[in-house]
């Protein structure tokens, strides 16, 4: 299990103004009354509540559940999945402009991933009561009907669970406060694994041509037993595995061109 923190961020909190301290109590004649603690600094709340190791997100291992708030109710992030494929993304924050761009390509993609079978699901680092209105504007700029769901992260527990974090941001946590989440991508199979994970820095928008393509590359590879050259794109020819010979490669996928023993592609 890894650590989320660094052992930097810890030494930065300590460094935080402390509130006074409140009794709990005081006495009156015949009365105690109960007073209310005084609430503790953002960024000293957000840290006591992050827990301190996360899953290892490694290609292969199983994508951590969660429950989380989102824009279509209350979810249980692998009961969302349930069959389908599923791309989790991240965004720094409702109404700003890259993300705006982002969610709005996405969305018009929606015919394309349903047919690949794969539900699409966003983050980002705000709270539901923010999300509405910034589903109206990327509706607006891109001239779209976005009907995927938003997790609402303003406390950052599914950045953090996914390590969704800028390393800058938590060296700094006590002058910046709560960290920036980062533009990330998880491509996950009806298994639950991860197959693919991008990430791009905040200042940085992705390409959503790239994701159909690796989930094209990822379902054709599983389906067909095969794997995928630079640039390839659905219909072009595919690379058979070296772990086949190639008179067996031959009487599975009929038509073999080697280039090296080693190289050799058919028709997907």
């Amino acid at each position: 299990m890894a650590a989320i923190l660094p052992q930097t961020a810890f030494r930065a909190l300590r460094t935080l103004p402390r509130v006074a301290s409140v009794p709990r109590t005081t006495v009156r004649p015949g009365i105690w009354t109960q007073l209310p603690r005084a609430p503790q600094p953002l960024t000293r709340r957000f840290v006591s509540n992050i827990p301190q190791e996360q899953p290892r997100l490694r290609l292969g291992a199983t994508a951590p559940n969660f429950t989380a708030q989102t824009t279509h109710g209350d979810i249980d992030f692998h009961q969302f999945i349930g069959n389908s494929w599923a791309i989790l993304f991240s965004h720094p924050a409702d109404f700003t402009p890259v993300c705006t761009t982002e969610l709005g390509a996405f969305a018009k993609l929606k015919d394309e991933f349903e047919r690949r079978n794969v539900k699409m699901i966003g983050l980002s680092a705000n709270d539901l009561s923010s999300h509405g209105e910034w589903v109206k504007d990327i509706n607006e700029v891109s001239s779209t009907n976005l009907q995927f769901p938003i997790i609402a992260d303003a406390e950052r527990k599914v950045a953090f669970l996914y390590d969704m974090i800028d390393q800058r941001d938590l060296d700094n946590i006590a002058e910046k406060g709560i960290p920036f989440t980062i533009r990330s991508v998880f491509i996950i199979d009806p298994s639950k694994k991860i197959r693919l994970t991008m990430m791009y820095p905040a200042s940085t928008g992705r390409n959503s041509a790239e994701v159909l393509r690796v989930i094209d590359s990822l379902q054709t590879g599983d389906k067909k037993g095969v794997v995928t050259p630079i640039d390839w794109q659905s219909g072009d020819d595919v690379i058979v595995p070296p772990s086949i010979s190639t008179t067996d490669a031959e009487k599975k996928f009929g038509n073999v061109r080697e280039l090296k023993p080693y190289l050799r592609f058919t028709k997907p």
